[in-house]
C-alpha cells in the first residue's frame, strides 16, 4: 500500500464501538487516534496515562451514560494513545529514538493539522495531563480548555524519578511481569479497590490488569523514560489563558502535585475538585464525580447536556448536589471553588 510522506490514515481502519481507528504518521513515528461522533462538532481529545490507552483510561468515563450524553452532544471526541499503546500495537524499533516530552506535544499539532481541527478542548490523565499541559503552553491558539485528572507538572522528585527507574528496570529484565503491574495499579487505583487478603479486587482493576498484558514491554518503556525526564513546567502555568478544571484524588500519589499545580493557575480561569477515597485514575474508578463539574464548566462555553437526561437521579441540574458558591458567575462563566465530591444529598 502506498503511503506519502506526510500523515496518512490506514485504508483498513478499525471499528471499536463505533469509533473509528486512524494510523496517522508525524514527525517521531506513527500515532493511533481513534475518533467518536460527529466531526463538524468541536474536538475534545484525550491522552492516556503511562502504559494505557483510551480503553483503560476513559472507559469508565464514557460508559457512564450521563457523562456520555454530555461530551457526546457537544463534541466529537479523538482518543490519542502515546506511541506504541494502542490496541493491538507491535514493538517500536529499539533502534529509534525515543521522544521527548516536547515531541509528544509536537506531535498533537500534527494530529490536528491531519484532521483539520483549529482550537480543541483537552483532557488527559497525570502523564498524560503533563502533556497536554506542555502542548497548551506552546501551543495556545490551539487549545479552548483543559480538563486534567491528577495532573503532574513539576520534574519528577527524587521518589518518583527513583520508583520509575525500578520499573524502567522491571520493564527491561522481565516485561510486563507481576510486580510490575502492581506497581502501575498502586499508581492508577486507591487501596478501596485494589482489594486484600480479605476484599477481592474491583472489576475494574482486574479488566486494566488483563489490558496491561497487551502492552509491549519497549513500548511503555519509551514513554516512561519520557515521563522520568520532563522538565518542571510551572513557570509557565501562569501564561496559561485557557480555562483549567483539575480532578485528583485524594488517595493519589499525585495529589500534592496536583494541589502545587492549582496554586500556580491563575485563579480567574482555574479550578481543582478532590475526590475521597479514589487514586489518580478518577475517569475509571469514580467518573460520577467528574459529571457535575464538567456540566459547569462547559456552561462556560454555552454548552449543555440533551435535556432528555435531566430526570437522571445522578443529574447535576439539581442545586442540592452543589456547593451554591459554585454557582457564582465569574470569568469562567462559571466559579468552581476547591470541592470535595462527596456531599451529603439531604435538603
Amino acid at each position: 500500500m502506498a503511503e506519502s510522506s506526510d500523515s496518512v490514515s490506514l485504508n483498513m481502519e478499525k471499528i471499536y464501538l463505533g469509533g473509528k481507528e486512524h494510523h496517522i504518521r508525524t514527525g517521531c513515528g506513527s500515532v493511533s487516534v481513534i475518533v467518536y461522533g460527529d466531526p463538524e462538532k468541536p474536538a475534545l481529545i484525550t491522552y492516556p496515562d503511562l502504559a494505557l490507552n483510551y480503553m483503560s483510561c476513559f472507559q469508565g468515563l464514557f460508559f457512564c451514560p450521563e457523562a456520555a450524553s454530555l461530551l457526546l452532544h457537544n463534541f466529537c471526541i479523538y482518543h490519542i494513545s502515546p506511541p506504541g499503546h494502542e490496541l493491538g500495537a507491535g514493538a517500536i524499533c529499539p533502534d529509534d529514538p525515543i521522544p521527548s516530552v516536547e515531541d509528544l506535544a509536537d506531535q498533537i499539532v500534527e494530529i490536528l493539522n491531519y484532521f483539520g481541527l483549529g482550537a480543541v478542548m483537552c483532557m488527559g490523565v497525570t502523564a498524560g495531563a503533563y502533556i497536554l499541559t506542555l502542548f497548551a503552553m506552546k501551543y495556545r491558539e490551539r487549545v479552548l480548555g483543559l480538563i486534567l485528572v491528577s495532573p503532574l507538572c513539576k520534574a519528577p522528585s527524587w521518589t518518583e524519578w527513583f520508583y520509575n527507574k525500578v520499573m524502567s528496570n522491571l520493564l527491561y529484565f522481565y516485561g510486563m511481569c507481576g510486580l510490575l503491574k502492581e506497581c502501575l495499579l498502586q499508581r492508577y487505583f486507591s487501596k478501596e479497590v485494589r482489594g486484600n487478603a480479605e476484599i477481592p479486587e474491583s472489576e475494574i482493576v482486574q479488566a486494566c490488569r488483563k489490558l496491561l498484558d497487551e502492552r509491549k514491554r519497549t513500548n511503555v518503556l519509551r514513554f516512561l523514560e519520557s515521563i522520568n525526564e520532563r522538565p518542571d513546567i510551572t513557570e509557565g502555568l501562569k501564561r496559561l489563558k485557557c480555562r483549567t478544571l483539575i480532578f485528583v484524588g485524594d488517595s493519589s500519589p499525585f495529589h500534592s502535585e496536583a494541589l502545587h499545580m492549582t496554586s500556580k493557575l491563575d485563579r480567574r480561569f482555574s479550578a481543582l475538585v478532590e475526590v475521597q477515597a479514589c487514586g489518580s485514575m478518577v475517569t475509571e474508578e469514580q467518573p460520577h464525580a467528574m459529571l457535575i463539574p464538567m456540566e459547569y464548566f462547559f456552561m462556560g462555553y454555552g454548552l449543555y447536556r440533551p435535556c432528555h437526561f435531566s430526570d437522571s437521579p445522578r443529574s447535576p441540574l439539581s442545586p442540592s448536589c452543589i456547593s451554591p458558591e459554585l454557582l457564582s458567575p465569574e470569568s469562567m462563566g462559571l466559579k468552581l471553588k476547591p470541592i470535595k465530591t462527596r456531599v451529603s444529598m439531604e435538603v
